[in-house]
């Protein structure tokens, strides 16, 4: 039995009186619609053999759930280690700041998106997919959560359904912490500060987002880190995770960032939003270790940030 694609629960004294399907759903947290799919094929093993899952267990007693379906192991048809532009244009290359069975941190280039809206090919999840097929992986690639299409940095990506569902409830939980640096236009009148104002749709534009009433709750916080005659760099982290929330945040109190046309920003030396999601931390659900992880600065916000704070 593979361990990269089981995972096994010894059955403790304190678990006396516990069935099969509550040692899989309480202690291996495994959520309904996934204890459905493992029961179907046959993805759940009581010492190695099927179990009756009402069936009670005792201490000593070893439990395994499939962790990566079989179905998931299945080579998927599209091409995609291609781009649509060309047959022979490579994929462009993604450093992978942290890596495990399960779950893997990637560093986002600017100007990728994380999902296919349409017929896309040339996303993260295609890139992914192409870097863990090279090495004969053919494991399913879910984001956990997602980057705006020009924001660079880290990005938490499982590698399974069960990881998925481990990392998903963790950020619902708050238990995943995400800090960027942005540069925003002006000078922020305080050092560090809090922005608390809900975000909705704009009923204007199909994409944008603004400060409304009626919008989902939204909480930034930042603290600046340098401040030059036009710009403030600034170090934030959210509280919440709402679309472009950053962005329309900073909008909202006079601030914009960097080349953040879309919500007033000036574009100068960098073309694209000046945030980058620079460090990821968690505790992760299965190892049970603080993971912490930091995306280096990419070039263009070098040149941006070497440029206006000296």
């Amino acid at each position: 039995m593979s361990r990269k694609d089981w995972i096994e629960y010894t059955v403790s004294e304190q678990d006396t009186g516990m069935n099969v399907e509550q040692i899989v759903r309480q202690k291996l947290n495994v959520s309904g619609r996934m204890m459905q799919r493992l029961t179907r094929s046959k993805g759940i093993l009581l010492n190695r053999k099927q179990p009756f899952l009402q069936r009670q267990v005792k201490a000593g007693d070893t439990i395994a759930v499939r962790v990566i379906e079989r179905q998931e192991q299945v080579p998927r048809q599209p091409q995609h280690d291609t781009k649509p532009e060309g047959p022979n244009t490579p994929m462009p290359s993604i450093d992978i700041l942290y890596e495990d069975d399960h779950l893997l941190i990637a560093n986002k280039p600017a100007g990728m998106m994380v999902h296919p809206i349409k017929q896309e090919t040339d996303t993260l999840v295609h890139a992914l997919a192409a870097v863990l097929a090279a090495r004969g992986e053919q494991t399913s690639v879910h984001p956990v959560h997602r980057l705006d299409k020009d924001t660079s940095g880290a990005i938490l990506v499982a590698k399974s359904s069960y990881g998925h569902q481990l990392a998903d409830r963790l950020l619902r939980e708050g238990g995943i912490h995400r800090e960027y640096l942005a540069v925003a236009s002006g000078v922020l009148s305080e050092g560090a500060g809090t922005i608390d104002a809900p975000i909705g749709r704009d009923a204007r534009h199909p994409t944008k987002r603004r400060v409304v009433e009626s919008g989902d709750p939204a909480i930034t916080h930042y603290e600046v880190q340098q401040t030059s005659e036009e710009m403030t760099l600034a170090r934030v982290w959210l509280e919440t995770g709402r679309t472009h929330q950053i962005r329309v945040h900073f909008a909202h109190i006079g601030h914009p960032l960097a080349g953040d046309t879309m919500y007033g920003g000036a574009r100068g030396l960098l073309r694209r939003q000046a945030l980058h999601a620079s460090k990821l931390s968690f505790l992760h659900p299965l190892l049970e270790k603080e993971i912490v992880v930091e995306a280096p600065i990419p070039s263009d916000m070098k040149r941006l940030m070497q440029a206006e704070f000296r």
